[in-house]
């Protein structure tokens, strides 16, 4: 075995980097465990606890340290179907974007002209502003977009002279800067909201912005809507000096010190010791010595006193410095104090305190920094801002903003240039006049601070009077600072509200549900196959159970380091590529086999197996793993999950099979051992088999044509049942305490909603699935409080305990766009795919063969799915799970076929004579790869059957269109792909059987 020693090299490799990247798993789990003991059943308590260890570090590997948040940051996060939380796409609205840029122009081309494409974008994937400009050039051939988008705000970018092309093009860039406006917005916002590891992506190409908050329970909900659509508020604020507010937060510990004095001493006593054992201390801000001592709930005497006597400052540190005299002194500016971002909450509800309130001065507003001093320590800054005028608000509202961008100064140094219109140019000079204060002495400068949803962004000192309405602002900022702070600047103006245009709610039930459910249907497929091996291959088997489980070792490790999210299509994908990389070891055995069944020695016979098969190995594996990149390019949300497991499984599973098994077998060489592939029962099973496929090929053409035509009948007559996020919608999967009866349950909600609901039975007799389009289009607050009400109404008719576990509402746009996403796949799936096996076969009719084959498991799939739908108890519907059943079952289908073509290939080749004709070449072809294809048919079959009894209700339907795609993927390699190339190549009698290159 040549490069023996590289191999072993990447083995380890491997090893100590997936340890490694697991790693963070197990001591985030550790954690978590111990704060559990420490909470003792009380939920604040145990958020109280893994806030005090945010920054504290938790694991220690002598060349790194890591703290918990960090830990937390690297462990395989879970997605909403296995976790619960709320899965939200946001839609900029790009039409309000081009009425602000025209300043609500009148122009009735124009406004018609945005109308239309609106209209035609729900069932377009042609960007906004392009369709936008196709359709004002129909109804005003001759019009000029320049008229009406020349306004005095946008001057410096569009002439009045300029072309249609050219204000479509500055219309492109403004839409694409409000979309990354929008992001880096919503990003704050749900940052500061709190969510344990949230996910927010944009998606390329697209106006939308896709949101995952994991754990978000249903009472949160309407909070989340409000603050994903609310609209950004920028605002400038006069800000006071540290000194100015210093003897104000002194009164605040005073009064809050005596306010605590009524309550109880052993409380108070109490409640000071979890707060600081929570981390909360002044002198311990980003300091691991304030750390909680697990388990424990005491403190020292002093320390506890400490925090009786200045509970403000025992968790806020006052903005001071040390001077060289060892004096402490306030630090000049508008920032007044540092705390932990645990501690903020607190502190707020200190300011909030009646008591509190009553001391501020009505011109003194408190706000924190939007980002922390150092992701380290989450210690943030607190600002006092000076209200102005009568209403007590900010010195200028962001409005007044016509352009922000970034840029470098002649000095090289980052910046940001701020442009204001005219009536902002004006109050622009008088706040600056007065920030600056005396020109001679740079001490009297201020800050203004830049306010964006009552967030300080940035704060900087005023140098001097602005006039002119330009500004330039510097710091020690970065590229992405500028770029983000000109975002932020921005958003004041042209405001693009972002609308919810689909949702999934995912209940923690369900959640948990579906863990142990995975789990269950994860440990037992695991277990058929080893015990399948092991019987059919005897000590090979073990060999081959050996590296299954290294191999499930690296999957789940390269997911850890590449940050997977783990989904349930995710653990089935896992599940699914064990079963499929048993095939590899398949394909290898039985070429071991063969050579053995020749006379030839172990040692020889094992080289020559991992050599022959190899071809057959690459190709077939290929073929899934570009069904793979399909799925990952054109799915969404779990089928991306599902996507990504495949395909890396597909390449540990190669790994595995080639190098792993490989250095086991030269190890048990080595040592002399025995290696048997076979038990008696097994030795000669499938060795002379002597079916013929070709002779009754018609009979099984008629076979299929009967299911596919009944289906394509079944297909026009009866239809599909889409899922909602084909058909757009609304859709519940509620639990009652009782039998539900679909017709009852549709009548109570026909009486709500105005129209009957599509109800059906899913999973058990109390379990059903509700879908309705009642006012899908619309996603304001109340909206969504009005169809909330009415579905809980019809509900408690039928019963006053249920729980809705699922709840998922998708917008005709995005269902449009799935749809087309899922048309795209699958045509480019079959298109790569035949191309492939073009260029891999150098022949168009093996090609041909092929995508027939594809075609008839697809028909068959869907024939299937129309015919059965309603008959069997599960639901059947056509979703995205679906689509990405049927491009699996192609990629397997393939692998198949392909596997099969290698021998005809090799057959033509090597092993038969000119003289025998195609028919027996095939024939002999398919009989020698039969024991393969049983035996892998029956580890995928089986992990199927096992992912469809123990996986839930979830993974029920995608479970069983892979089931029968894997069964009619088999059939169709045996009795569809090869007997075509028969049709094919149609031979004369005086015709030698072709020959094919390798």
């Amino acid at each position: 075995m040549q490069g023996k020693g590289l191999i072993k090299f990447v083995a380890i490799a491997l090893t100590i980097g997936c340890l490694y990247a697991l790693s963070f798993t197990w001591v985030a789990n550790k954690v978590e465990k111990d704060a559990k003991e420490y909470a003792k059943g009380d939920p604040a308590r145990e958020r109280a606890y893994l806030d005090s260890m945010a920054t504290q570090t938790v694991y220690n590997l002598g060349f790194t340290k890591f703290t918990y948040s960090k830990v937390k940051e690297n462990e395989i996060p879970l997605g909403l179907d296995l976790e619960g939380g709320m899965n939200v796409t946001m839609e900029i609205s790009l039409t309000e974007l081009v009425k602000n840029l025209s300043n609500n122009n009148p122009d009735q081309a124009f406004n018609q002209a945005l109308r239309n494409a609106t209209e035609r974008q729900k069932s377009s994937q042609t960007d906004f502003i392009t369709l936008f400009g196709q359709e004002y050039e129909k109804l005003n051939p001759n019009g000029k977009l320049a008229s009406i988008f020349s306004t005095k705000e946008n001057a410096a970018f569009i002439k009045p002279d300029a072309s249609n092309g050219d204000v479509l093009s500055f219309l492109q860039k403004q839409s694409k800067d409000a979309i990354d406006r929008s992001f880096n917005i919503l990003r704050t916002r749900i940052d500061k909201f709190g969510v344990t590891s949230p996910n927010i992506q944009q998606q390329q190409g697209t106006n939308r912005i896709l949101i995952e908050l994991p754990g978000v329970s249903s009472v949160d909900i309407p909070r989340v809507r409000k603050l994903l659509q609310g609209s950004a508020k920028l605002q400038f604020w006069e800000t006071y000096e540290n000194a100015e507010i210093f003897p104000l937060l002194e009164n605040v510990n005073k009064t809050i010190a005596a306010s605590q004095k009524s309550t109880d001493t052993t409380a108070t006593a109490k409640a000071s010791a979890d707060t600081a054992s929570a981390g909360g201390r002044l002198a311990n801000l980003g300091n691991k010595k304030g750390a909680a001592t697990k388990g424990k709930d005491s403190l020292s005497v002093n320390q506890a006193e400490q925090a009786k006597q200045n509970p403000l400052f025992a968790v806020l540190a006052p903005a001071t410095y040390q001077a060289e005299n060892g004096q402490q002194g306030l630090r000049p500016g508008a920032v007044v104090g540092y705390a932990a971002q645990k501690d903020t909450a607190k502190i707020n509800s200190y300011f909030n305190s009646a008591a509190v309130r009553s001391i501020i001065p009505p011109n003194v507003k408190l706000l924190w920094s939007v980002k922390p001093i150092s992701e380290e320590t989450k210690v943030f800054e607190l600002y006092a801002l000076k209200t102005s005028g009568f209403t007590n608000g900010p010195a200028l509202e962001g409005d007044v903003i016509s352009d922000a961008r970034a840029d470098v100064d002649q000095r090289g140094n980052n910046e940001v240039l701020m442009y204001m219109n005219s009536v902002g140019a004006s109050q622009w000079a008088r706040i600056t006049r007065d920030a600056a204060g005396d020109a001679n002495n740079k001490a009297d400068n201020k800050a203004v601070a830049i306010v964006l949803d009552n967030y300080v962004y940035s704060a900087p000192t005023v140098q001097n009077e602005i006039s002119g309405g330009s500004s330039s602002i510097t710091g020690n900022f970065t590229p992405e600072d500028t770029k983000d702070l000109a975002n932020v600047l921005k958003a004041g103006r042209l405001p693009a509200p972002a609308k919810i245009a689909s949702e999934y709610v995912v209940g923690p039930s369900l959640g948990l549900e579906s863990i142990n459910k995975g789990l269950i249907s994860s440990i037992a497929g695991v277990i058929v196959i080893l015990i399948f091996m092991a019987l059919y291959y005897s000590k090979a088997g073990w060999v081959a159970n050996i590296a299954l489980l290294v191999n499930l070792f690296f999957l789940m490790g390269v997911l850890a380091s590449l940050g997977a999210v783990l989904t349930l299509p995710g653990i089935a994908g896992i599940v699914l590529s064990l079963g499929m990389s048993v095939d590899a070891n398949v394909l290898i055995y039985e070429r071991v086999r063969e050579e053995l069944a020749e006379g030839k020695g172990t040692r020889l016979a094992i080289a020559e197996g991992f050599k022959k098969a190899m071809s057959s190995i690459l190709d077939s594996n290929i073929t899934t793993f570009l069904t793979g990149v399909i799925l990952y390019i054109f799915g969404s949300g779990p089928i991306v999950g599902f996507a990504t497991t495949l395909m890396i499984g597909i390449l540990t599973s190669l790994f595995a099979a080639i190098f792993i098994t490989r250095l086991i077998f030269e190890w048990m060489l080595s040592k002399q051992q025995d290696i048997s592939f076979s038990i008696k029962a097994t030795q000669n099973l499938f060795k002379d088999s002597k079916f013929d496929f070709i002779a009754g090929r018609k009979k099984f053409y008629v076979f299929s044509t009967i299911i596919i035509v009944a289906g394509l009948v079944s297909m026009f007559t009866r239809g599909f049942s889409l899922g909602v996020d084909f058909k757009g919608g609304r859709s519940y999967f509620v639990e009652f305490d009782k039998t539900a009866k679909v017709g009852d349950v549709r009548n109570a909600l026909e009486a709500e909603f105005g129209a009957a609901p599509e109800v059906k039975t899913y999973g058990s007799s109390n379990e059903v699935k509700i879908t309705t389009s009642y006012r899908v289009d619309e996603s304001s607050e109340q909206a969504e409080a009005e169809v909330t009400k009415k579905l809980n109404d019809g509900l408690k008719k039928i019963s006053a305990n249920y729980e809705i576990k699922d709840a998922q509402k998708v917008g005709p746009t995005i269902a449009h766009d799935i749809k087309i996403s899922a048309i795209y796949s699958v045509i480019a799936t079959i298109v790569i795919i035949f191309l492939y096996i073009l260029v891999r076969f150098r022949r168009w009719q093996f090609g041909v063969s092929a995508i027939v084959a594809l075609a008839h498991d697809v028909l068959v799939l869907l024939a299937l799915f129309s015919l059965l739908n309603g008959i069997v108890p599960f639901s059947l519907d056509i979703d995205q799970a679906f689509i990405a059943a049927i491009l699996t079952v192609m990629g397997y289908s393939i692998n198949d076929t392909v596997v099969v073509f290698d021998r005809v290939r090799e057959y033509i080749d090597e092993h038969h004579s000119k003289d025998e004709d195609m028919p027996t070449v095939i024939n002999n072809a398919l009989n020698s790869t039969l024991s393969r294809t049983v035996v892998t048919g029956i580890c995928v079959i089986a992990v199927l059957i096992i992912i469809f009894i123990f996986g839930g209700e979830i993974l029920r339907g995608f479970s069983f269109a892979m089931l029968i795609g894997v069964i009619f993927g088999t059939y169709s390699s045996l009795f569809v792909a090869t007997p075509f190339v028969v049709e094919l190549i149609r031979e004369k009698k005086d015709v030698k059987a072709p020959a094919l290159q390798k």
